[in-house]
């Protein structure tokens, strides 16, 4: 059995291996050609922030949450802004999806979601403080590659060819684990018995998928993502553990923002927006 799920994973995992690289490979450039406009169109967009940070953030660029998070600490940004990109932001969500030739439809829909999510919540938010918080010191500054450092994913060296292939082997390696866990988990438990425990639950499956997206890697998204393909995560499950989801970002907002107390209630605020999404998402019974 154990040979089987080792066969069946290596086959499934390097037949994405293409797909990954030529995804990457667009996206380290995209980042390279136009990662610091990007942050400019942010630090410019004022009450506009949570429209255009959504927006952004959907791209999973490597250090774009922690750069907000950056941003944030020095009140170059709101809160809201930095709530959108953060519940806006795919991570691996998205190479995955095309390596696995996802339909174009289905991929633009749950982008939309996040997109529409990440911008209401950023406007309420905004609306609430009645007040955007805009630096008034000098803060640390971050740069991209110390951000992408922590995840070793070299994305600032310099070198496209070299950050598309670090970063496809570190989410293959990252999709042979997930899979083969899955893939054992399944000849022991049984597809359906699995299924049922992960995705049978309207308010369970997304506080538990929360908790996933808490993890402060492209694992969470991962993990998620590959369950949700397999069939074993619901819609509503996914979307709330991809929202909560903010990639390093909120590693970066408790080392470069010096309140914790307000960095927990951030953390605990993108949790119970993603998991009452998810729950809404669950109970509406939509599919994508």
């Amino acid at each position: 059995m154990i040979l089987d799920v080792i066969a069946d994973t290596l086959i499934d995992a390097i037949k994405l291996l293409p797909f990954l690289f030529v995804t990457y490979l667009v996206m380290e450039y995209i980042e390279h050609k136009a990662g610091d406009r990007a942050e400019e169109m942010v630090q410019k967009a004022g009450k506009f922030g949570p429209l255009i940070g959504s927006v952004l953030g959907v791209f999973p660029q490597c250090g774009f949450s922690a750069a907000a998070s950056n941003l944030y600490a020095g009140r170059i940004i709101t809160l809201g802004t930095l709530i959108s990109i953060f519940l806006s932001t795919s991570d691996e969500m998205l190479p995955i999806f095309i390596s696995e030739q996802v339909p174009v439809m289905t991929v633009l829909k749950i982008l939309g979601v996040k997109v529409v999510i990440g911008m209401a919540a950023g406007f309420l938010i905004d609306l609430v403080i009645r007040k955007k918080q805009y630096g008034e010191a000098e803060h640390e500054h971050l740069k991209i590659e110390e951000m992408c450092h922590h995840q070793h994913c070299h994305c600032a060296e310099g070198k496209i060819l070299k950050s598309a292939f670090s970063h496809t082997m570190q989410i293959f390696f990252f999709i042979i684990i997930v899979s083969f866990v899955l893939n054992f988990l399944i000849g022991i438990i049984g597809e359906e018995s699995l299924s049922g425990i992960l995705s049978g639950k309207q308010v369970l499956g997304p506080v538990l998928a929360g908790l996933v997206g808490l993890i402060p890697n492209c694992a969470a998204s991962v993990v998620l993502t590959q369950l949700y393909l397999e069939g074993m995560l619901n819609a509503g499950s996914m979307i709330a553990g991809l929202l909560v989801g903010a990639g390093v970002g909120l590693l970066v907002l408790f080392r470069v923002n010096d309140n914790v107390k307000e960095n927990f209630k951030i953390t605990l605020m993108l949790y119970v927006i993603g998991v009452i999404s998810g729950i809404i998402i669950e109970t509406a019974g939509l599919i994508f």
